[in-house]
Order: C-alpha cells, then sequence, then structure tokens
C-alpha cells in the first residue's frame, strides 16, 4: 500500500470541494482497503465522511423513507420503520457479509462494490487479461471460469456481475439516490443507477470501466424509498452456504394483492448482471400467487437470458428465486 493523503471532511460542501485529482471518499472502508491492497485502486488523496452530521439518519418523510448513506447494514436491517415498509432492504441487509462486515459496512458505500470476478480479484501485476483492470487486455472470464457471471446485459469486453444485496432491493422498491456533487443535488433512479456492459458501451465506454451513473464529483448522500400502503416485499439469496457467501442468484420483490390476485408487483434479479435486474411484470397483473401460476410468467419474463458456457444454471435459479420471492412477500411461502 502506497502513501497518501487523508482528510476529514466537516460539511459535504467541503468534501465535494476535495474531490477530484483521484480522490477516494471512505466511509466504513470494507472495500476501498482491499481495493487499495489488490492494486484495482492507488488514490494520493482519502477524505473521510465520517465527521459528517445526519448521514446515518433512518427517517419516515411524507410518504418516503430516507436512509442516510452513512447508516450500516445492520442499522437498516434492524430499523423498525424498513421492516415495516422496505422489508426487502432490511432482510437484504442482514444477509450480506458478516455480522462483523455489516457492523461497518454503509450502504452508501454497499452499493458501489465491485465485482467479486475472481479474474478482477487479484493482486498485481495481473497474469491475464481484465478489461476493468488494464482496459485492452482482454476478459479472461469470458472463455474462462464464468460459473457466477452474467446472463444478462454483457459484453465480450466484460461479463462480471454487481454484487451488493442491498442494491438489488432498492431497485426493486423504486427508491432514487440522492447524489450531491460540484453542480449540485440530484436524484437517480436506483434501477438505472448502475449499468450493463451493453449500457456502458452505448455510453461511449468499451463497456468494462463505466459502471453507474455517478459522476467522478458526487457522491450518494441518501437513498429515498417510497412508501407504498398494502405492498409487502422480501428478499431471497441463494448461495453456496449459509453464512457471509455473496449470492449466487438473488431476487427481491414486492407485491400488491387485490383479494387473491395480484394487483401489482416488481422484481429485481441479482448476481445476473452489471445491475440489478429488473424483470417485466405486466404478465403477472391478475395471476393468483401460487407458484403453479407464477413459474411459467417469470420464465416467461426470463426468456432474453443469454447464458455463459458455465452458468445456465443461473436461468432456473433465478426463477426459482424470484418465484420464491414473490410467494414470500405474497405471504404465501
Amino acid at each position: 500500500m502506497r502513501e497518501f493523503e487523508y482528510a476529514r471532511g466537516a460539511s459535504l460542501q467541503q468534501i465535494v470541494a476535495g474531490l477530484g485529482a483521484n480522490a477516494a471518499i471512505i466511509a466504513g472502508g470494507t472495500e476501498l482497503l482491499n481495493w487499495m491492497r489488490l492494486g484495482i485502486a492507488d488514490p494520493p488523496r482519502i477524505i473521510d465522511l465520517g465527521g459528517v452530521d445526519g448521514l446515518d439518519r433512518i427517517s419516515r418523510e411524507g410518504d418516503h423513507l430516507t436512509v442516510g448513506a452513512l447508516a450500516t447494514l445492520n442499522m437498516i436491517g434492524e430499523d423498525p420503520l424498513v421492516l415495516a415498509h422496505a422489508t426487502a432492504l432490511g432482510q437484504a441487509c442482514l444477509l450480506a457479509a458478516s455480522a462483523q462486515v455489516r457492523n461497518r459496512a454503509t450502504i452508501g458505500g454497499n452499493v458501489l462494490q465491485k465485482t467479486r470476478c475472481p479474474y478482477f480479484r487479484s493482486e498485481v501485476p495481473l497474469p491475464w487479461g481484465c478489461n476493468k483492470r488494464q482496459p485492452g487486455s482482454g476478459c479472461a472470464a469470458r472463455n474462462g471460469i464464468n460459473a457466477r457471471h452474467a446472463i444478462f446485459g454483457w459484453t465480450d469486453a466484460c461479463v462480471a456481475v454487481q454484487p451488493s444485496d442491498p442494491a438489488v432491493a432498492l431497485s426493486c422498491l423504486d427508491a432514487e439516490a440522492e447524489v450531491v456533487g460540484a453542480s449540485g443535488c440530484r436524484f437517480i433512479p436506483m434501477k438505472e443507477f448502475h449499468l450493463t456492459q451493453q449500457e456502458a458501451a452505448a455510453l461511449g465506454s468499451d463497456g468494462a470501466e463505466l459502471e453507474t451513473r455517478l459522476a467522478p464529483d458526487e457522491i450518494i448522500v441518501a437513498y429515498r424509498i417510497p412508501v407504498r400502503n398494502g405492498a409487502r416485499s422480501a428478499y431471497v439469496k441463494v448461495r453456496e452456504r449459509a453464512s457471509y457467501e455473496y449470492a449466487l442468484v438473488s431476487a427481491a420483490a414486492c407485491v400488491e394483492l387485490d383479494a387473491d390476485r395480484i394487483a401489482r408487483t416488481d422484481i429485481a434479479l441479482g448476481s445476473v448482471a452489471q445491475r440489478p435486474w429488473r424483470l417485466a411484470t405486466e404478465s403477472l397483473v391478475g395471476a393468483s400467487p401460487t407458484r403453479e401460476a407464477l413459474a411459467p410468467l417469470i420464465q416467461a419474463a426470463m426468456s432474453d437470458a443469454r447464458p455463459l458456457p458455465q452458468n445456465a444454471y443461473k436461468v432456473t435459479m433465478a426463477c426459482n428465486a424470484a418465484v420464491r420471492a414473490l410467494l414470500t412477500a405474497a405471504g404465501q411461502s
């Protein structure tokens, strides 16, 4: 690890003014320190958000929940407001990482974590190509070990997935990220916050380096989550062992029922693309919340999946996770 300058900002204005020249933001530090150790990032200046008051608040403001970017995953997962109005988010936070990491990791940083692709998460010098680390060097996972990689939105330049659990729930719940930068404040819908490799390529990137719509001089300060009366949500995470493993696939579902039929539902899948993948759900409106009714509809909504040679299992697994999340949210599990 190389030497760097450290600063602790006392206000958002102070922190935003210090961004640029490859400065990095640190909150819990559970990701940034790993990036620096592996050579993924080498910032000459680190700015600590911890001195800004109020960024860990969780409150209800009218018809929205506000979750501050410095709220830790354990704080969110145990908060009564979140459990009552954004259950899927609370569940996603408590299923992320280990208890020790959740006590440090913030939701602002969690959604910005990098892929868990082992070709990417290696120490320098890399013995293989990785366009995220060395642009133009190729993607070793494309024709290598890709059992955990994308089935949607990938390109030959990169087949990595976004690993955040809370990001999937936030996308499903139609949350917005409140970001502040040199140009002021704006809101980015979480279902659009991350970019697939195809979306990044359409914006002029090679499809590997650009991962979000966050500008270099912007930071996340909070998330706004609509409170939908009568809606219930759930998060399902499928992993090889129930400890601190990252998801093979995950699913968040939010459901509103009219008698014994689905009146509205939103579904987001995790670990299947470089962003939480929202499924088209129009065909589910009017359906009975039963496995027999939902399974074929979810399978049809997954018809545009493009599995890689080693991960076709993810298509079936994601279908089953989505059905299970729907049934759980509808109280039918």
